[in-house]
């Protein structure tokens, strides 16, 4: 019965009640598809920030990432390997890399670059560089001179693929390990920042330039899931000793990046409360509208028998049904916008030197995820009906005699 008198009540003016399910439906789409997009940003930071060299877990030697130094190398990895072919997760890749800080320069022009030995055919499954060659060729397992650089560094450079640099850096017996390369690729990448950064040869070739031997900087593993990463560490911890090997996550790592998602998630909680207020004011406002140009009504309900409870019961009905049906057009109108550029994304080139600033990519694709969608439909709901309370007790309280001689 309330239902069907709630159903029919809120139709008696369309209009008023198509006003507040629009508010209900923008501030509904707003929250869910801003949040998308919130979320969007964020997890292409994440992304990009595995992916340019980080992984989900780094093993290295213990002092290592405080002070990233050739001393501070691993030099027996053979042990910690045999591990992870064990322990690691079905779908997991790692590889094993140099890097150091070293000088590039050519005839022209010298800057301070990141030196990293990989090898290739793995790196490319736990990496950006596997696919970011874009001139030339990546580089193969046999390169001992090749080099891949970026494209921001070439052009800086105003050199060519096929032309020498020549890589200069301290070695284990702290003299200065020079050696030439040749251009071989050409890589691009989210950031311009990236490009200037790194340089790539093979690790046999960084190994025999600094005289390592076999030693080695960083273990760097991906996984198929980031939620994977928790039980895989504690599994490594576990089977490493912790004496002589540290095991790091993505989120040790980068700190920056943990402390911003953080941020992400405080102010999306906060976006929601925004939105609410504003449409709370508009649910109150316009039920108490309802409410009292239906006092004669209520009155004579009461006259009949109803008791203030049912009355207020009747009224929450009304807002229930109104809420329900923003909502669902909300959800709707949310998951079409995010559908719509989950495949082009949203292209922001033009202010791509800004956005790396903050290390986000040219292009933003947007996340909904299941936790975001819930909490605006909670909050609007549980809220929606809260607010309504007050229109709801005050036409409960209207006297029969008052309400029936109301004009």
């Amino acid at each position: 019965m309330y239902f069907l008198l709630g159903w029919r009540n809120i139709w008696r003016t369309p209009r008023r009640t198509l006003v507040i399910m629009i508010a209900i439906i923008i501030g509904i789409w707003s929250m869910i598809f801003l949040s998308a997009l919130m979320r969007g940003v964020a997890d292409q930071m994440v992304r990009n920030s595995i992916a340019t060299l980080t992984g989900h877990i780094q093993i290295s030697q213990k002092g290592y990432r405080g002070d990233p130094v050739i001393e501070n190398s691993m030099k027996e990895t053979a042990s910690v390997t045999k591990k992870l072919e064990t322990i690691l997760p079905a779908g997991a890749s790692w590889t094993q890399r140099v890097r150091v800080n070293a000088v590039a320069s050519n005839a022209r022009h010298s800057a301070g670059v990141t030196l990293v030995g990989i090898e290739p055919k793995r790196e490319a499954e736990v990496s950006f560089i596997g696919k970011a060659v874009v001139e030339g060729r990546y580089l193969k397992a046999e390169d001992e001179n090749g080099i891949v650089v970026g494209k921001a560094l070439m052009d800086n450079f105003e050199t060519e693929l096929g032309r020498k640099l020549v890589l200069m850096s301290q070695g284990t017996d702290r003299d200065i390990a020079s050696r030439a390369f040749r251009i071989v690729g050409v890589f691009r990448a989210e950031m311009e920042a990236t490009e200037e950064q790194f340089v790539f040869t093979t690790i046999s070739s960084a190994q025999h330039m600094l005289k390592m031997g076999d030693g080695i900087s960083e273990i760097s593993v991906v996984l198929p899931e980031r939620k994977d990463v928790k039980p895989a560490v504690d599994s490594l911890k576990e089977a490493i000793p912790s004496d002589d090997v540290a095991v790091h996550t993505w989120m040790d790592l980068l700190p920056l990046m943990t402390a911003m998602l953080r941020l992400y998630d405080g102010s999306i909680f906060i976006w929601y409360l925004v939105v609410f207020i504003a449409m709370g004011f508009g649910i109150v406002n316009t039920t108490l509208m309802a409410v009292f140009e239906r006092i004669r009504e209520f009155g004579l309900l009461k006259a009949l028998g109803m008791q203030p409870w049912w009355i207020i019961r009747e009224v929450l009905t009304e807002s229930c049904l109104i809420l329900l049906l923003g909502m669902a057009v909300g959800n709707g109108l949310s998951a079409l916008s995010v559908l719509a550029l989950s495949g082009p994304g949203i292209d922001l080139s033009a202010f791509a030197e800004g956005l790396e600033y903050f290390g986000m990519s040219r292009v933003i694709y947007p996340v909904m995820i299941a936790r975001d969608i819930i909490l605006a439909n909670l909050v609007v709901f549980v809220l929606g009906i809260l607010v309504s309370l007050y229109p709801a007790a005050k036409a409960a309280r209207f006297t029969v005699v008052r309400a029936l001689a109301h004009t």
